[in-house]
């Protein structure tokens, strides 16, 4: 499959728009269709042209007081693929725009379509678990800075190529904690501190970490996780390492 990382990343930051802003940009993209689903502080996006449909799920908004809530809500629910358990308040963001979503897809040919799934922090957790319910229709999913999902049944269950992208020290990644039960979907495209993306071993990506941790100090910075979890950065160095 054709390395779409970099495109998507771009479709998962534009999914922080609304409606009006986001068509023309989707549109730059090659998108030609564009629908916006808003239902109770959960949004998604979803873009097609005459070769793919693209499922775009937007993240975390610091304001949205729904969307904090969606991240403190840890408590395991039962997943809706029937196996394992999910993060209670990822799951409840899908049940929002699930019934919309599945009206929409109805009325496209999704057949002759290569079909993708994308999204950026908690639009990663969604677009995870959405793509759980519909791996027969998904080609591909596409997250930056996901947190932990679901148990290890649950994403043992996911047989879908998934791009987990993971930047340096992004702490969303870290949560919620492994100790919870808590597991992630695939390994990562780890982006190292140098900006690239590179296979590393558990020690070297610590000591990765430990120079992305003391750049970050040396520059006045102590949240260094926080400045990592940018959609910017992730959409910079996806393109930057395009052909890898």
């Amino acid at each position: 499959m054709i390395n779409k990382c970099s495109t998507m990343a771009q479709c998962a930051q534009i999914a922080y728009m609304d409606a009006k802003q986001a068509k023309p940009l989707y549109k730059k993209l090659g998108y030609t269709t564009h629908k916006f689903i808003e239902h109770e502080g959960a949004q998604m996006h979803i873009v097609s042209n005459k070769v793919e449909v693209v499922l775009c799920f937007r993240g975390t908004e610091p304001k949205e007081l729904s969307d904090i809530k969606a991240d403190l809500n840890a408590l395991p629910d039962r997943a809706h693929n029937g196996s394992g358990l999910v993060h209670n308040g990822f799951q409840e963001e899908v049940n929002k725009v699930w019934e919309q979503l599945n009206v929409a897809l109805n009325k496209m040919k999704l057949d002759d379509k290569m079909f993708f799934v994308c999204g950026h922090s908690l639009g990663a957790a969604m677009a995870t678990i959405a793509t759980s319910r519909m791996q027969d229709k998904v080609d591909a999913l596409y997250t930056y800075g996901s947190p932990r999902t679901g148990t290890r049944k649950f994403v043992n269950s996911i047989k879908t190529t998934h791009y987990r992208h993971v930047n340096n020290n992004d702490m969303v990644t870290c949560v919620p904690f492994a100790l919870l039960g808590y597991r992630h979907h695939s390994s990562p495209r780890y982006i190292n501190y140098y900006g690239n993306i590179r296979k590393c071993t558990r020690w070297q990506r610590i000591k990765d970490k430990w120079r992305g941790r003391w750049r970050a100090l040396k520059k006045g910075m102590p949240f260094d996780g926080a400045y990592d979890h940018s959609m910017t950065h992730y959409c910079k160095y996806t393109r930057e390492n395009e052909h890898d």
